[in-house]
């Protein structure tokens, strides 16, 4: 009970400062939709801003910590060795990451022809190629902000980590007021909120890693047998993240021969990341170095604890966050962000889209948990290959589905897509033996919270009915959606105690020991 109340503490801890940097992250979206809407220099913007966080799967959260953090955690019992390998692979990761920022901005217009060729012929394409150079740097600031993170999150220290961001979207925030209040283009500011964000978050976690005794210095020394090892396992790694950036491509590609679909994907993105964010996101920064470590102890019975909890956790409040999104889009949608430059269309547009990855959240926030399975045991290969397949699903099918379905199609082969990946990273994950294996505990719990989710649904369809219908107007859109809320999250709290789902009792212990 001990180890599953340190893992819940750490859950609930990346969890909570997630929750507060997405809230700031809606804030930020809803200036930007006030300001811009879903017009050329918001499309601009976010293609802009999506090109150096792209590339953050290759040198930050794919093959930078999916690869580091398994290795790194096992050198902790000698710090010396550990900082030491630390440093090193700053080195050469700052090194790659200066040479691939000066070709970037070379080729900037033909990345950007790679992301969204239907700007090509419009104002949105110039806009978009200043725009990027601008913000394109961030990918050195971020991907060395990664590698610390990994260091902290190795170290059992998380906050720091998971608050990072609230920097960048504060930032954001104060660049849009600032031009606004001094009559300065909205679109230019936010893309230097994007660098300077950077730097503030990347001082921010080496100040605080030094604190805890690794103040990484980069030391430019040949390649050791570690650092080898790390390239070895980075390989796949590297591959891999690059198969899910094509697949975030297609969509863009496809997205961007119809007016507004990239600003309408983007909106309908940040709502799903909110639970995605929180469950998906805390799991991975948790579970990977957890399981590195008992994996190094042999302690195959903490490693299968370890991944139930995790799974009960996720699976706790992904479902019902991905049934609300899928009942009451519409109601979210036009509450957060339906006024200025953004229009009832909008919203409609938005909400089909977000409907549509509601439908995929169960399964974007499965990948979290049995992707750690793999690189745990520096396994980078085969997620990799299941990368390629669901590649594969996911371009057939935006390219397939477009005539019919529009932008939608690459919400759709993106969803589509990833229960496809879910599936083969489950299926391969067996071959590990009891360590995946689901434990009793969940084979009482996961029936019940599939129950309390479908019930919350109905409930939440009936809610939206009787409101829509006496009581949804423009000003109470705000009122509706706090009721629909409370009655959504009420019932289900409620109904899952009733029926055995889960324990708020159970749950405060855990903070108690």
């Amino acid at each position: 009970m001990r180890k599953t109340s340190n893992l819940f503490k750490s859950f609930f801890t990346v969890g909570a400062w997630t929750i507060l940097s997405r809230i700031f992250g809606f804030i930020r979206d809803i200036f930007i939709a006030i300001f811009l809407g879903s017009g050329p220099v918001a499309e601009a913007f976010l293609i802009a801003f999506s090109l150096p966080n792209m590339f953050r799967s290759f040198f930050a959260e794919g093959a930078l910590n999916l690869s580091f953090v398994p290795i790194f955690s096992k050198k902790l019992n000698n710090k010396n060795d550990a900082k030491l390998f630390a440093e090193n692979t700053l080195s050469y990761l700052m090194i790659i990451l200066i040479v691939f920022t000066i070709f970037a901005q070379i080729f900037m217009p033909w990345l950007i022809y790679a992301m969204a060729s239907g700007f090509y012929e419009d104002e949105r394409f110039n806009l978009t190629v200043t725009y990027a150079k601008i913000t394109f740097p961030y990918i050195f600031f971020i991907s060395v902000t990664a590698l610390l993170s990994g260091v902290m999150n190795s170290l059992g220290s998380f906050v720091a980590a998971a608050a990072a961001p609230i920097l960048l979207n504060l930032t954001f925030i104060l660049s849009m007021f600032l031009a606004n209040y001094f009559g300065l283009g909205i679109g230019i500011s936010l893309a230097w909120a994007v660098p300077i964000a950077g730097i503030i978050q990347m001082l921010l976690l080496w100040i605080t890693a030094s604190r805890l005794g690794f103040k990484l210095i980069p030391k430019f020394s040949k390649l050791t047998p570690d650092l080898r090892r790390l390239f070895r396992v980075a390989g796949p790694a590297v591959l891999s993240g690059g198969v899910i950036q094509i697949n975030l491509l297609v969509g863009r590609q496809v997205a961007s021969y119809y007016e507004g679909g990239i600003a309408w994907l983007s909106y309908a993105d940040r709502i799903y990341q909110l639970p995605l964010g929180v469950v998906g996101i805390t799991i991975g920064v948790v579970l990977l170095p957890n399981l590195a470590k008992k994996l190094a102890n042999n302690d195959n019975a903490g490693s299968q604890i370890s991944f139930n909890r995790s799974l009960e956790f996720s699976l706790i409040i992904a479902l019902p966050s991905a049934i609300a999104l899928i009942v009451m889009p519409n109601v979210i949608i036009s509450a957060l962000f339906e006024r200025g430059a953004f229009s009832s269309l909008d919203t409609l547009k938005t909400a089909a889209a977000l409907t549509i990855y509601g439908i995929g959240l169960p399964a974007f926030i499965g990948q979290k948990i049995y992707q750690p399975i793999f690189y745990a045991r520096e396994n980078t290969r085969s997620p990799f290959y299941f990368a390629l397949v669901a590649m594969a699903v996911n371009l057939t099918l935006a390219v397939s589905l477009a005539q019919t379905f529009g932008y939608l199609a690459s919400a759709l082969g993106t969803t589509i897509a990833s229960w496809t990946m879910l599936l083969l990273l489950k299926n391969s994950s067996k071959k590990y033996g009891p360590a995946t294996q689901i434990d009793s505990r969940n084979k009482r719990v996961i029936p019940r919270v599939v129950i309390a989710s479908l019930i919350m649904g109905s409930l939440l369809l009936i809610t939206n009915h009787l409101l829509s219908t006496t009581f949804f107007d423009v000003r109470n859109k705000y009122v509706v959606l706090l009721i629909m809320m409370f009655a959504g999250g009420f019932s289900y709290i409620l109904i899952g105690q009733l029926i055995g789902a889960f324990s708020i009792k159970e749950i405060k212990s855990y903070f108690k020991k």
